[in-house]
């Protein structure tokens, strides 16, 4: 009766998605009040529904309805409660119902605090939302129903992916999906803001929030995802460059740029098509992601579905939305000419260089991620696009990026004089030169990668205090009068610049030992004496794992015991293995038990990581940074109507 239930109000959504698709956007082009205001009653009620639905499908994964199909495949009784509940996003149907789900929470949101928009513009946003919704809904019910029942339910289910059976992966898919889905509210600002024919400054405020608050969710799921990688899958790595790696990655350097081109456009009423279209590609390469995930035709261990029909699908409503967007965006090209006029140096073109990095970066992620389907699909070739291409091509313009961060921030809107942007910068680039050479130091001068990543690093972190410095007065006492947003951004950028001397550090210095280790044999790795103790066997909820007993020594002292595990999972019929990591601030210890040798042994593999730890210490602290800016009153949605006040009375250009 529950699984009927989240049926019927699913349905009942898509009902209510058609009013919300129709009504508002009829009554904003027809200037009635009456059918505009439609849009935010439709908007919680679609996601009243939804959310209800949702609740249901929990229910039957708690509670173990094996009636329901998608029960069967992706439950087990012997599951621990935490991977009952997160098994209801564990797979295709219900991690697109977690999808839908997001997209409603965002347009009630928009209904809920967006009541100082423009009535029109609120309505065209409302609306759009709700045809996003509309096609998702309608891809669920004919397509993806995850409320189907079984004539005969068995007495148990076959259980979930082993893989997936892990707190870190239980919270990346719906950050992931928070800064996925949120992302189509900035593009459904985009597109109402084209069919009314105007972008200014009071649009860019109430966008800016809603991008910033799906960048920070992006920036969390992808750092619970490649942590994920590093200790679950027991190869060491932290970003092997997967397609699904990349899906979600190319949204994140979009919304980057996004968010760095809508300031132009509030403080200058310049870079207008730039953060329009900017807006599209960003939900647009969302849509990319879903569809890779989904479709099958690029293989990846992150994938949901292997259903090339059910892809075309998505294919179709890629092509509807954003082929729409930019088809209107062509048209509209006209209405946004820039006002604001600025020289070749200037904080604007600093920030139109930053778009063009960020946006060619992800062009060269977008490229070598189909490159191998493409040929495929022309040519009849097989090929393997890996980490060596990706390294070459996507690191030169990240290098670029992060070079020119600090002198961009440190120039004025519409003049700057580089004489006096570079003077008060040039402390911390000589302080950043001996960072770097501490680096080269450290890692014994084996790779250029730790001097590169130290320098570039600690010029960040230095130029981000030297624009607080500056914006202060050169005032102690003012640094704490400054804007929330200006701490964000330089907290932001310092994680940005921790992230990047982690992975240029733990690249250029990793050591890796594979070996067969005996029971009670100590060896060597890097100056630690490791040892392996023992090798047991463990019983767990609903696996059996080989522990290994290793204990690590330097100099005489015990660092620390790890039990590297390997399991198996019955039900699945799969092994999986559980890296053991002593992490430190400056290196991690990593082991990792094998299989048992025809001589005795153990297969053993041992890295010792320098500085691993900063990488997603990096990523926690850009996220915060994002928070804080988010908490200035000044980028709520609801604080840029007192500046456009007299923007909302009045009747937009149709």
């Amino acid at each position: 009766m529950i699984a009927e239930l989240g049926h019927f109000t699913l349905i009942l959504a898509l009902f209510v998605a058609v009013i919300q698709s129709l009504v508002p956007l009829i009554g904003a082009h027809k200037n009635w009040r009456g059918w505009m205001a439609v849009a935010g009653p439709a908007a919680t009620v679609q996601f009243l529904l939804v959310v209800t639905s949702f609740l249901a499908l929990t229910y039957a994964f708690v509670t173990s309805d094996f009636s329901v199909a998608l029960v069967y495949e992706n439950s087990h009784t012997d599951k621990p409660m935490l991977y009952k509940v997160s098994g209801v996003w564990g797979n295709h149907e219900g991690s697109m119902l977690l999808w839908v789900l997001i997209l409603s929470i965002f347009g009630a949101a928009a209904a809920w605090f967006g009541g100082n928009l423009p009535p029109r513009l609120r309505a065209r946003v409302l609306s759009v939302q709700g045809m996003i919704g509309l096609a998702f809904l309608i891809f669920i019910l004919f397509t993806s129903n995850p409320f189907l029942r079984m004539a005969n339910p068995p007495m148990n289910g076959r259980g979930m992916n082993p893989l997936l059976q892990d707190p870190g992966l239980a919270f990346h898919p719906p950050f992931l999906y928070l800064g996925y889905v949120g992302l189509s509210m900035a593009f459904s600002f985009a597109v109402a803001a084209l069919i009314e024919g105007r972008v200014d400054a009071a649009w860019a405020r109430w966008v800016r929030p809603w991008t910033l608050a799906a960048w920070i969710f992006l920036t969390i799921g992808i750092a619970l995802g490649s942590w994920w990688a590093y200790y679950e899958l027991g190869w060491g790595g932290f970003w092997f460059w997967d397609p699904v790696e990349n899906a979600s990655f190319m949204p994140w350097l979009l919304a980057a740029a996004l968010l760095h081109s809508a300031i132009v456009v509030e403080k200058r009423e310049a870079l207008k098509s730039w953060t329009i279209l900017l807006a599209i590609l960003a939900f647009g390469f969302s849509l990319i992601g879903t569809f890779i995930v989904r479709s099958g035709v690029i293989t990846s261990v992150h994938s949901f579905a292997n259903d090339p029909q059910r892809g075309i699908y998505i294919l179709s409503i890629l092509a509807v939305f954003v082929g729409g967007a930019l088809t209107l965006y062509a048209f509209r090209a006209g209405a946004m000419q820039a006002r604001g006029v600025f020289s070749m140096l200037s904080r604007e073109n600093a920030l139109v260089l930053n778009n063009i990095l960020l946006a060619v970066a992800a062009l060269v992620v977008f490229v070598g991620t189909i490159w191998p389907l493409l040929a495929e699909m022309f040519w009849a070739r097989k090929l393997s696009v890996g980490a060596p291409f990706f390294d070459k091509s996507f690191t030169p313009f990240f290098v670029a990026l992060a070079l020119v961060l600090p002198v961009g921030a440190m120039m004025p809107w519409k003049r700057a004089k580089m004489g006096r942007v570079l003077r008060p910068l040039l402390p911390a680039f000589v302080l950043a030169l001996a960072i770097a050479g501490l680096g080269w130091t450290m890692e014994t001068g084996r790779s250029l990668m730790a001097l590169v990543a130290s320098f570039l690093g600690a010029w960040i972190i230095l130029g981000a205090l030297v624009e607080l410095w500056q914006r202060a007065g050169r005032r102690p006492a003012r640094l704490l009068r400054l804007p929330r947003a200006d701490w964000g951004k330089a907290v932001a950028h310092s994680g940005l610049a921790i992230t990047i001397m982690g992975v240029g550090l733990l690249t250029a210095g990793q050591v890796e030992d594979i070996r067969v280790a005996q029971e009670g044999q100590p060896f060597e790795v890097a100056g630690y004496r490791i040892s392996l103790d023992e090798v047991h066997r463990d019983q767990g909820p609903n696996y059996v794992a080989t522990t290994a007993t290793m204990t690590v020594r330097r100099g005489g002292k015990v660092i620390t015991v790890l039990h590297p595990e390997k399991r198996v999972y019955p039900t699945e019929g799969m092994p999986t293995t559980e890296a053991a990591i002593h992490s430190g601030f400056l290196r991690d210890i990593y082991l990792v038990i094998g299989d048992p040798q025809e001589n005795g042994g153990w297969a053993v593999r041992t890295y010792i990581k320098p500085f691993a730890i900063w990488i997603w210490g990096g990523a926690i602290i850009m996220a915060l940074g994002g928070l804080l800016s988010l908490s200035d009153r000044r980028y709520r949605v609801a604080a840029g109507a007192r500046k456009a006040s007299a923007v909302s009375s009045a009747t937009p250009a149709e």
